[in-house]
């Protein structure tokens, strides 16, 4: 059968490719055009005056103009946009709301724009088509293609559709590929996870499926349920032909060993870092570690050393002073609106030639309880390690302090639900806790000084977090489960499905 859509998909992917490879090696000063372009086209806006815009002649003129800011700093300015007023951030009004459900914040409302929305649309599609010239893989262009993603539907707020990215981002799936996709809109449309899923299942477990897309800890709940419904061993028997996993949203290792189980064989995974406030970062190249940073569209990144980011006047970076191996807190000023904004994740480059980097964990994401500052990429890190060495697989996990105890030390309390227990759980949660003395100074010190004691890892119950995100209306979508808490708000919540 003639393949039209994979034969017509090579010469654009070549020139998408080249453009990228080109960029590359322009990256600092297309950051320095972009910042220019920011400030000139928002001196009109109410941000701008307010910031004096007008005035800004460099960069070390910016910093001092616009501080570092959390959702909570903007606010006032996202209300004024949601009362249906214009020029307030950006030039003219959004063209949506991305609805998000902050830790901190409640629900946010971010911005997105006529000139920011290419950078969602564009980078998606640019990861895809650098995976084809890299791989020489076109075909999964001929078969289904699945996006878990949040409901298309959209509310309005001050006149202004609003809904979860991953939605709004199903408007502008191209009409050439419309024929391609799965789920049906309809069942796009549901609410419920679950009830969404089921159909999901049902409409895909007889499909030619070529490439799944989404959050990995929702692609593995989607897998377990097609291998329960299919009554096959695995998702290679379910789908002979699925060729490429794109992932995203959060650290894919620690998942990584069961959804690899579950495929049952060779897949590739490309790789990807969308957030609602951008997408920043995607993997270009199969043979590299490493995201590629979008240098080129729309968004002009700054950094600050991570242990930096809750200081009142904290080092901030440009692209062109970045040093591979350090973690920052990634800061964005973009077209659609956000200045100055700390977006909660840290980075770490692994490459400044290309700039390519990962997402070394949460800045709002760590235990300190006792001044330890125990980071995601540590605890992350140290579980793969205890994994690795007992055979055994995680399904979820996450971290808080145990810090009121009766008649014996505090100490770090690690919830992790397995889907295969190590054959001795004690000498499990030993392992992990001299890798983390060993990745963390202040932790060691903590523990030799009889302050703290090990950790101690509670064995939950199968389904255990599916069930907590699903008592507090986060099941599916692009919500995720936060490794480390600061204080016992999950640990509290989520101790009723521990195994005693």
């Amino acid at each position: 059968m003639f393949k039209l859509k994979s034969l017509l998909a090579k010469p654009y992917a070549s020139f998408i490719h080249s453009r990228i490879r080109k960029e590359m090696k322009t990256a600092v000063e297309d950051q320095d055009a972009i910042l220019k372009y920011l400030i000139k086209t928002a001196s009109r806006t109410v941000f701008g005056k307010d910031h004096g815009f007008s005035d800004i002649q460099s960069y070390e003129d910016f910093k001092e103009a616009v501080p570092i800011r959390d959702y909570e700093a903007l606010r006032g300015y996202i209300d004024m946009m949601k009362e249906g007023k214009q020029n307030i951030l950006w030039k003219g009004k959004p063209m949506y709301f991305a609805k998000t459900s902050g830790t901190t914040s409640g629900v946010k409302y971010i911005p997105i724009t006529k000139d920011s929305i290419p950078n969602h649309i564009n980078t998606a599609r640019n990861a895809l088509l650098c995976y084809m010239v890299e791989s020489g893989n076109t075909t999964f262009a001929d078969g289904k293609m699945i996006f878990l993603s949040g409901s298309p539907v959209l509310e309005r707020v001050g006149g202004i559709p609003t809904g979860r990215l991953s939605g709004i981002v199903n408007h502008f799936v191209p009409g050439y590929l419309r024929s391609n996709q799965l789920p049906t809109f309809e069942t796009n449309c549901i609410e419920d996870w679950e009830t969404k899923l089921e159909k999901i299942v049902e409409e895909t477990v007889s499909r030619d499926m070529r490439l799944i897309s989404g959050i990995p800890p929702w692609v593995q709940m989607y897998f377990d349920w097609l291998i329960e419904k299919s009554g096959k061993k695995n998702i290679k028997e379910v789908f002979p032909n699925l060729q490429v996993i794109v992932q995203g949203g959060v650290n894919f290792e620690p998942y990584k060993a069961k959804m690899l189980e579950s495929i049952g064989g060779h897949i590739d995974m490309l790789e990807t870092f969308p957030a609602s406030e951008g997408f920043f970062a995607f993997q270009d190249t199969l043979d590299e570690q490493g995201l590629l940073l979008n240098t080129n569209s729309g968004i002009f990144f700054e950094f600050i050393p991570a242990g930096e980011i809750f200081n009142e006047n904290p080092t901030r970076l440009t692209l062109k002073d970045v040093k591979v191996g350090e973690n920052y807190a990634l800061i964005i000023n973009s077209n659609a609106g956000l200045w100055g904004y700390n977006i909660g994740d840290t980075v770490k480059f692994v490459s400044t030639d290309p700039y390519r980097l990962i997402v070394s964990g949460r800045t709002k994401h760590f235990i300190s309880a006792f001044g330890e500052h125990v980071i995601g990429e540590e605890v992350e890190k140290a579980m793969l390690e205890a994994v690795g060495k007992h055979n055994a697989h995680v399904t979820e996990f996450t971290v808080a302090p145990k810090v009121q105890t009766a008649n014996e030390l505090p100490y770090h309390e690690w919830f992790v639900e397995f889907e295969k227990e190590p054959d001795n759980i004690n000498e499990f949660a030993l392992m992990i806790d001299n890798s983390l003395r060993n990745k963390n100074s202040y932790y060691d010190d903590l523990i030799r000084g009889g302050i703290l004691q090990p950790l101690k890892v509670r064995s939950m119950r199968k389904h255990s977090f599916i069930e907590y995100m699903k008592s507090q209306g986060k099941l599916g979508g692009q919500n995720k489960v936060p490794r480390l808490g600061n204080d016992r708000k999950i640990a509290d919540e989520i101790e009723r499905w521990a195994l005693n």
